[in-house]
């Protein structure tokens, strides 16, 4: 198990750490398959801020890593199995209390709740009564968003501010068992 500093928001281990580039909110609604209105509630209500540049008020454009890009994936792979979004801020915020890695951690849901596993008995103990659960490696969502994100550019964080509003328009409108 790593050892993940707080930064306030799920931490990933994907290997950009230190990375001072990211993508638009515009590229990463299409990426992850949501409404540019749910990255910016997300982001706003803290569930997943981005971690290159967060929005300092008008006219500034929130740049975010790899790594959000795969915290938004999860996300928006919970919600499709049927998870509300109240549950996956409370199954974020349980990881951020226990000081786990998403990359280290194993959540289970069958639509109706979100489990966080802490050996495979647990897994095994939950098919046994007849729960279906839905699947998300965590690997294999890493290497899909490392194929897809080429596809989009990239903006260096430089030390001057953003002067254009980023887009406001919408974007392009199982779980999980999610491993690292």
């Amino acid at each position: 198990m790593s050892t993940v500093p707080d930064v306030g928001q799920l931490a990933l281990d994907v290997g950009d750490a230190g990375v001072r580039e990211g993508y638009r909110g515009s590229s990463v609604t299409k990426i992850v398959g949501i409404t540019y209105r749910q990255l910016d509630y997300w982001a706003r209500t803290a569930l997943v801020e981005p971690s290159v540049r967060k929005a300092t008020g008008s006219g500034t454009q929130r740049l975010y890593s790899f790594d959000d890009v795969v915290r938004l994936r999860v996300v928006k792979r919970l919600l499709d199995t049927g998870v509300s979004l109240q549950k996956v801020r409370q199954a974020v915020d349980e990881l951020r209390a226990r000081g786990r890695s998403l990359a280290d951690a194993t959540l289970v849901s069958h639509g109706d709740s979100v489990y966080l596993l802490e050996d495979d008995a647990s897994l095994v103990d939950l098919l046994r009564r007849g729960q279906g659960v839905f699947a998300i490696a965590l690997g294999p969502v890493i290497d899909e968003l490392r194929g897809e994100v080429t596809a989009f550019p990239t903006e260096r964080l430089d030390d001057e501010p953003a002067i254009a509003s980023e887009e406001h328009s919408s974007a392009d409108a199982d779980a999980a068992v999610v491993t690292g």
